[in-house]
């Protein structure tokens, strides 16, 4: 076989990446070598690759500063809305080759690099992934913040600097190790600290009420000090801003405490008010009520907050008022979006920086709250749900939890006069939940202090109209929207598959980068020989390339021929990979069962990340990597299965493995995945999905036909129908002759012989109390993949409808969600406009 073009080979070839131009090449070489002479004067004769990653990223970083400048001032002049996207998680991946792309560097970079004789690939390995997200939710703010910008809207992501991010995953003897993300080790090119708008952020203490309002006393003080980070657009020259806040003890902590003689502990116990930035707490789709994670909630909404107000106040067509009190103005100015409830405290914070602050009366900081706050629900899972006990609330923010209680008073008004006498609703409805132990509900608290809730999938965006808000969407029906998330194509098309990108470019041109519904430009060319031939080499190319690494990094062997399986996500019931685990058992034994008969050869990968603390989920993955270990050294079974479990699921290995996938698993029970965003990824960049009807599936299915995508399994009906009658698993694995053999197996140590009963508990919740069903779908799920099996053996009718799925993934770009955001939440219009570069005059 040909030895595939390498990645910096194909660059030179693709306009997209800028023109390296002799000068652009010149200018990045003497910036570079200047970078490096710095550093090393600084410290050793000798240069790392640790040092020219430093280097090329401090040359990348001069590109953008004179933008980020220019598009802040740009703001400050026309003052336009601002919109803040409030999350504690920001899940970025690498910044150096994604500021090249959207700056148009690429080129001129890897000329560069490459006349010094070093690689830009190898220099980019380098990078450290800024992995302050779990998983979706954080990675769909990464996205939607370069959409943002791209759009050019005058947007800030605003969250917490972790010191220490979603762990590093060690497998060990098949087991999940966790060890520290020390990400900030050798410093991050990208940020700065900007220590002159540090911040105070007040806890505990008490409440005094007195004539001139209510005080807030004795609390105790953390400093929020901010680090800004670019967020360049695409080719626009717009470079936004990303603020993180790291906490910070204040200089007298504990020092007047009168603890004469404690000096050396007081310093010591600085830690204990550092600590509220120091680790992303690493569950997906779970709450955990540790009293340390509320501190970070409101951290980070006061901090912001505090931000928010100083913009607004100073801002050039801010209130024209002496002491600028004027918050009439304010809803159109600002915009705040809620990723999840965990940002929630925002509306009772804003409640009292308006009330207590700056005197405004309750009534019309309330509609101010209301107009400025859009809340976005991520999930219908009931552990999810935030539910913090108000005993936690009353020593930790005991004002706050007065005007919950307030809210909360007045809304029951309004619904006991809508509803006299319906005592049950009022229940449903509270922000508090009575019970052992009251707690305040966050979910109900946003829902009521939002003018805007939306869902994140079309099918999502009605279950929770219909089941989990309910009765609040009967109160105010017109709050509610659907905003079905997307994903950047920038990273998930043009910087991690830099050869299809150019294979779209040659028949369409590039405008899709921007406007990625011209994908369907592509459509009439589905029987286009060229097309075909050029979109199955790249597969092929990513798929050696792939393979390549997997040697390199793990040492394993796989066959590139073979069709590539992904399972990558983070590790949860209710996404199911136990389905997949039975899927790739019941191969092996018909492998067994008839060694001689053809086979269409599969490398099934699955890959994530599962909470410390869930037990199942460890044992799902120790379930995956024990087939593994019995299928992969089977001589019988040969080249024809390998199964392979991918060691720290991250950013920055979803940009090899998703570009040399073949077919790409989204199989969660029909009702549970609110959206997913991986599934946008994989149909952008040419695998086949095999899925329920759940989450976005249901729009790509839509989008490309159904006929396009492996569609099996339960609908959401099925599922509710299933629990009305009562859902036997046992009546399942009676019925189903290789079921029962897969689950025997699994039960008698047959991939565990050293420990026999080490998956009890799997087969247990498997047979007893599975709430996701696995068994219901695992016979339309086995006889979907032998459809799967069947096309993958027409090389020519499954890259159609890859070609297909390309051409109609357009509606998946996250720039179209954010637009409709933009118009149908914020009330502003995203702008194509170019922002003069820095060395040009303004307008």
């Amino acid at each position: 076989m040909a030895k595939p073009l390498t990645d910096s080979e194909k660059r030179k070839q693709i306009s997209v990446r800028g023109i390296a131009g002799l000068g652009d090449v010149a200018e990045v070489r003497k910036s570079f070598n200047r970078h490096l002479h710095f550093t090393l004067v600084k410290d050793r004769n000798v240069a790392t690759p640790r040092d020219y990653y430093f280097a090329l990223a401090h040359t990348v970083r001069d590109h953008l500063v004179g933008r980020w400048i220019r598009t802040q001032q740009h703001y400050y002049e026309r003052d336009p809305k601002r919109i803040y996207y409030l999350s504690l998680e920001f899940y970025m991946g690498r910044t150096l080759q994604n500021t090249m792309v959207n700056l148009g560097l690429q080129n001129a970079c890897d000329e560069a690099i490459y006349q010094l004789g070093l690689d830009l690939e190898e220099l980019e390995e380098i990078e450290e992934d800024a992995g302050l997200g779990n998983g979706g939710l954080g990675r769909l703010a990464a996205c939607f913040l370069d959409s943002m910008a791209t759009l050019g809207l005058a947007a800030y992501g605003y969250g917490i600097r972790y010191e220490f991010g979603i762990f590093n995953q060690k497998i060990v003897n098949g087991w999940q190790v966790e060890e520290a993300d020390d990400w900030l080790r050798y410093g991050n090119p990208w940020e700065k600290a900007r220590p002159e708008y540090m911040l105070p952020v007040h806890f505990y203490g008490r409440v005094k009420h007195t004539p001139d309002g209510v005080k807030w006393l004795d609390t105790q003080v953390v400093l929020a000090m901010p680090y800004d980070t670019p967020v360049p657009g695409y080719q626009n020259n717009t470079v936004n801003t990303m603020r993180l806040w790291s906490a910070k003890a204040p200089n007298d902590f504990k020092l007047h405490d009168f603890n004469v003689g404690g000096y050396i502990e007081a310093v010591l116990d600085r830690n204990l008010a550092e600590n509220i930035s120091r680790v992303l707490y690493p569950n997906d789709n779970f709450f955990e009520g540790k009293e340390l994670r509320l501190k970070q909630e409101y951290f980070v909404v006061a901090a912001t907050l505090q931000d928010i107000i100083r913009r607004f106040k100073s801002s050039k067509f801010g209130c024209r008022d002496p002491v600028r009190t004027c918050f009439e103005t304010f809803p159109d100015k600002v915009a705040i979006q809620l990723n999840d409830t965990h940002p929630a405290l925002a509306i009772p914070e804003l409640m009292r920086i308006l009330v207590d602050v700056e005197k405004v009366d309750w009534d019309k900081a309330w509609e101010i709250t209301k107009k400025t706050c859009a809340y976005t629900n991520h999930t219908v899972l009931p552990e999810a749900l935030e539910r913090w006990p108000v005993s936690m609330f009353e020593s930790l923010l005991p004002r706050h939890l007065e005007i919950i209680y307030a809210i909360n008073q007045r809304h029951l008004d309004h619904v006991a006069a809508l509803f006299p006498g319906d005592v049950d609703r009022l229940r449903r409805m509270s922000v508090i939940e009575e019970g052992d132990c009251k707690r305040i509900n966050m979910a109900h608290l946003c829902v009521i202090g939002s003018h805007a809730v939306n869902g994140v999938a079309r099918i999502h965006s009605e279950i929770v109209k219909q089941s989990v808000f309910k009765d609040f969407y009967e109160l105010e029906p017109e709050k509610f929207q659907n905003k079905t998330n997307g994903i950047t194509p920038r990273r998930w098309l043009l910087l991690c598959n830099p050869g299809l990108a150019d294979t779209i470019v040659e028949k369409i041109g590039e405008g899709f980068l921007t406007d990625l519904s011209q994908l369907k430009k592509l459509l009439p060319l589905v029987d286009d020989e060229a097309l075909i031939r050029d979109v199955a080499k790249v597969k092929q190319e990513n798929k050696l390339k792939f393979s390549a690494f997997l040697e390199k990094e793990y040492k394993v062997k796989i066959n590139p021929s073979s069709m590539f399986d992904v399972h990558v996500k983070r590790i949860h019931e209710y996404k199911r990979q136990l389905l997949n685990c039975l899927h790739i058992i019941t191969l092996y034994n018909r492998i067994k069962k008839d060694p001689a008969k053809a086979f269409v050869p599969r490398t099934v990968m699955i890959g994530g990340k599962a909470a410390p603390g869930y037990h199942m989920a460890k044992m799902i993955i120790k379930l995956v990597t024990s087939i593994g270990s019995v299928v992969n050294h089977d001589p019988v079974v040969g080249d024809k299965l390998k199964v392979i479990f991918l060691e720290n699921y991250r950013v920055s290995l979803a940009e090899k493995v998703i570009p040399a996938a073949d077919l790409s698993q989204q199989i969660s029970t029909a009702g549970t995945e609110a959206s997913g965003t991986g599934n946008m990824k994989f149909m952008l960049n040419g695998a086949l999905t095999i899925g329920t009807m759940d989450g976005a599936n249901v729009e790509m299915a839509e989008e490309a036909g159904a006929e396009n995508l492996f569609i099996f399994g339960m609908r959401v009906e099925d599922v509710e129908a299933l629990d009305r009658k009562g859902y036997n698993a046992r009546e399942y694995y009676d019925r189903l002759p290789e079921l029962k053999q897969a689950v025997d197996q699994i039960s008698s140590g047959f991939f565990s012989p050293k420990e026999p009963d080490c998956f009890r508990d799997v087969v247990n919740m498997l047979l007893n109390h599975d709430r996701f069903k696995v068994f219901a779908d695992y016979e339309a799920y086995v006889a979907c993949q032998a459809q799967v099996d069947q096309l993958y053996q027409n090389p020519r009718e499954w890259t159609k409808k890859v070609i297909r799925n390309i051409a109609c993934s357009g509606k998946f770009s996250s720039d179209r969600t954010i637009t409709e955001y933009a118009r149908d939440i914020w009330g502003v219009e995203p702008s194509d406009l170019q922002i003069p570069l820095p060395n040009l005059p303004r307008d």
